[in-house]
């Protein structure tokens, strides 16, 4: 389980590829639903999918996100419904093969809980929900560092390969549920999370074999609580300079359609911890 050569020079760099987006042709493909009505997924309405096309009257913004007013109500109001395909961008050069399949991918990193709750629809398949797709994410953890490459962020710490790693497949509803912690930060990139959909996979005891990867993609979070997250321990320990969102060379703006994730506070505090949600649009033709 180890990177190229390209991947370890990016590595001791501490940066991403200058590489981003695929082909801007796939990005912005959008498949027209609804007739009137929004997208229903085992009886909630599909949010998070509008982009910024004149044809959807609804738009993702980071205020909705923090605020989760992005809901379910909204969308099953909307007269007009654009399904898109959420952005597909590079995997960058930490990834592994053969993640573990589990809910909680935290082991002993410690940092602010984060509740994700993916939905995968196929835009193929007129939006209808993707069931038995491995949903994978990975990310550094609350120092810049990632499991595999521990060192590319500067810190000395015990490397076991598999933490803030693995995945889960969703169910009839296109819908799985994975824990872990708020990223922290490294030099180059804005806080993010990586995804990949995997299709057709056989799973073993605690992975998986085989299979096809449909969508490689990010994941991004509102910068006003990002701040105020890295502002506190563990992650203030962290002394890296950090991107801004806005300066992100991969992030463009666009909100769900882009990976922007729709938070929910758990608690009074940003320490209490976040759910956080997205309907991630793929293309099983693809």
């Amino acid at each position: 389980m180890t990177g190229n050569h390209e991947q370890h020079q990016q590595q001791n760099a501490g940066q991403e590829p200058a590489k981003h987006r695929r082909d801007k042709s796939v990005q912005r493909r959008r498949v027209l639903i609804g007739g009137g009505t929004a997208a229903v997924v085992g009886g909630l309405a599909v949010a998070g999918l509008a982009s910024a096309d004149p044809l959807s009257t609804q738009q993702s913004t980071p205020e909705a996100a923090a605020s989760g007013t992005a809901s379910a109500s909204s969308s099953a109001t909307a007269t007009t419904t654009v399904c898109t395909l959420t952005a597909e961008v590079t995997e960058g050069p930490y990834s592994l093969d053969g993640a573990l399949v589990r809910k909680d991918i935290r082991e002993d990193k410690e940092g602010v809980e984060v509740q994700y709750t993916f939905t995968v629809v196929d835009t193929a398949n007129d939006c209808a929900p993707l069931a038995d797709a491995l949903v994978e994410i990975w990310h550094c953890d609350s120092l810049g560092e990632y499991s595999g490459y521990v060192g590319g962020n500067g810190h000395d710490e015990e490397d076991d390969g598999t933490f803030l790693r693995g995945g889960q497949m969703t169910d009839e509803n296109g819908q799985c549920s994975i824990t872990s912690i708020w990223p922290g930060h490294y030099v180059s990139r804005a806080v993010h999370v990586h995804m990949r959909v995997h299709t057709d996979v056989t799973l073993t005891d605690d992975s998986y074999t085989g299979g096809e990867v449909i969508h490689t993609g990010q994941l991004f979070f509102d910068a006003d609580i990002n701040a105020e997250i890295q502002a506190v321990s563990p992650y203030s320990d962290n002394t890296t300079a950090e991107t801004l969102l806005k300066n992100d060379s991969i992030y463009d703006d666009a909100g769900a359609s882009s990976g922007l994730l729709t938070l929910t506070a758990l608690g009074t505090s940003v320490s209490d911890g976040y759910t956080a949600t997205l309907t991630v649009g793929v293309d099983s033709t693809s």
